[in-house]
């Protein structure tokens, strides 16, 4: 039994190298019909000279024409006029002439070459048809046309079996929408994908641009996977680049990974971050993860802006205004509603910041919980405990707006609690309290603080030689305070004012400040890199509210608290 199995098992062996040889036999090229043949011993002494409708066979493949040279020793053909190459039933090449070689199952196609591949067309002048690898290609500039694009380039390759194709050297695909240019780009004609291989422009419409040298693009679905630092520009002046893009173009829908940069020329601002999600509709989006406005509008001040997430949106808002009644041109419906005004939107870009909010400007930074910007009024609005330095000077309250002018901070308003601290010593701090206060800016500095509603006021007035004079409490109704040269110049009371002034050495520690005083400092982001810091909140004191003796009083200029203003100093002295 044992030499018997082994007999049958050498047997096998014995079977599968003779299918082997078989399967690796070349097989031969056959000729099916010619009207006439004739010899040429002189000229072409191993051809059979065929003419008029003549047809061979080779395993699979018809050809004909009108035409050929039958080298059948050689088991090769060189065929002319109306050439016709069907194979099955799903390819056919037709051309002038064809050369074709039975052994090596290769068939070069020359002058006016079609290769026509169910609903796929591939035209050139040019075409090397590999029927062992199933590969056709050309050389000399062709062309691919499927149901829904034209290709063209100086080299193509198509496989039949995969419908895949590549091209390289000036490839352009025009589709109804747009139109791709590249270096090098894989395509395939039965999903429509094409492989972004190198270099390639997208120009959709005239309107959006995607530049990219990695990835994928369905010309069909409009979905694309755009890798290697793409880009989107829109023609709007909006830019995104990142280092993974998922753009759904049909549906207006875009997903950013990793070193993000979005770019709006319009409004000169630029979003980063490492994750970021775009609605094209309403102008939607939001980045996270590192995420950083940077507002170059004003090239003598940037501003950057970091936060947990950034999300920005086109915020719409109706304009009226009357319009003629006229039956032809509007509906009946909406004249009986509303016959003498007619309305229709405007837009404006409203940017919001969540989270660990800083912001950084060479004239002014900030720090709170979250943050609010309206493109239409040039408006910041800081909440969640808001902190704004301007040089020296610290503005808080429960709530800040800060308006811009011409690209720079116009002034700020403080809504609740608010509080104005400016060092002045190592321990002596100028303060201003109030329930509402406005900071106005002009060339980078604060020149003048209105407090409205029961303000308090800590001065520290001093000498002609820059001695202390003591420390200057005050109660009003209204306080403005001048500022020159980053200096108080003088203030402005109502006259229903109360104040005492306080030696130095007299004053308790409890004298020298508000209820509400506090000092962060070493929140304030002092260079653009200190946005991505994180040190902790500063306490904040409750306020004690102080009831102004006359809220409505007119404001009146009394003698200015300032340095060596002795009678308004001693005047104080004589009211504690």
């Amino acid at each position: 039994m044992h030499g018997k199995g082994f007999l049958i098992l050498m047997l096998c062996f014995v079977a599968l190298g003779a299918a082997a040889q078989d399967s690796t036999k070349t097989s031969l090229v056959y000729l099916e019909h010619s009207q006439t043949l004739s010899f040429d011993e002189q000229r072409l002494p191993d051809a059979q000279i065929l003419r008029g409708d003549v047809r061979f066979r080779h395993d699979s493949v018809i050809m004909y024409c009108d035409s050929a040279y039958f080298f059948e020793k050689e088991n090769s053909l060189h065929a002319f006029g109306h050439v016709h190459m069907v194979q099955g039933d799903t390819l056919e090449g037709f051309g002038d002439v064809l050369f074709y070689n039975g052994n090596t199952k290769l068939a070069r196609l020359r002058r006016h070459v079609r290769l026509i591949h169910q609903k796929t067309t591939l035209t050139t002048d040019s075409l090397n048809y590999d029927r062992k690898k199933n590969i056709a290609y050309y050389f000399s500039g062709g062309m691919i046309e499927d149901s829904l694009n034209t290709l063209t380039s100086r080299w193509g390759q198509y496989t039949p079996d995969n419908h895949q194709a590549i091209f390289r050297d000036e490839v352009k695909l025009v589709n109804p929408k747009f139109v791709l240019t590249a270096d090098t780009l894989g395509y395939n004609t039965e999903t429509y994908q094409s492989d972004i291989v190198g270099p390639t422009t997208i120009l959709y419409d005239e309107e959006t641009t995607i530049l990219s040298t990695n990835g994928w693009y369905n010309t069909q679905t409009e979905l694309s996977m755009l890798l290697d630092r793409s880009r989107i520009i829109h023609v709007d002046g909006i830019t995104l680049t990142g280092d993974t893009i998922y753009y759904d173009k049909a549906n207006g829908y875009g997903r950013s990974l990793g070193n993000i940069e979005s770019t709006d020329s319009t409004n000169h601002m630029t979003l980063y971050g490492n994750v970021s999600e775009v609605w094209e509709d309403g102008g939607r989006g939001y980045v996270t993860d590192s995420a950083m406005l940077l507002d170059w509008s004003d090239s003598t001040a940037f501003t950057y802006m970091h936060a947990d997430t950034l999300w920005t949106e086109e915020i719409s808002y109706p304009i009226f205004t009357l319009k003629m009644r006229d039956s032809l041109l509007v509906d009946s419906v909406m004249v009986a509603q509303n016959p003498d005004t007619i309305w229709r939107d405007t837009t404006y870009q409203q940017l919001r910041a969540f989270w660990h909010v800083r912001v950084f400007r060479n004239d002014i930074q900030a720090v709170c919980d979250s943050a609010r910007y309206h493109g239409r009024d040039s408006l910041l609005t800081l909440f969640g405990m808001p902190i704004c330095w301007n040089e020296d000077n610290q503005m808080s309250a429960d709530q800040i707006d800060i308006y811009f002018k011409n690209e720079t901070v116009d002034y700020m308003h403080g809504v609740g609690n608010a509080l104005a601290v400016k060092r002045e010593g190592f321990s002596e701090f100028n303060q201003l309290a109030g329930k509402e206060m406005l900071a106005y800016v002009k060339d980078g500095d604060v020149y003048l603080v209105d407090v409205k509603g029961n303000a308090e006021t800590i001065f520290y007035p001093r000498e002609d030689d820059g001695s202390y004079v003591g420390v200057n409490r005050t109660q009003s109704s209204f306080v403005k305070m001048y500022m020159q040269n980053r200096q108080i110049d003088h203030v402005v009371f109502t006259t229903a004012t109360t104040g005492v002034m306080i030696p130095i050495d007299q004053a308790l520690p409890e004298e020298t400040k508000l209820s509400g005083f506090f000092w962060a400092e070493a929140e304030r982001p002092l260079r653009p890199a200190d946005i991505f810091l994180y040190p902790p909140r500063t306490e904040r004191p409750s306020a004690v509210a102080i009831s102004a003796s006359a809220d409505d009083e007119e404001e009146e200029e009394l003698p200015a608290i300032t340095s060596g203003n002795k009678r308004r100093n001693n005047q104080m002295r004589n009211n504690r």
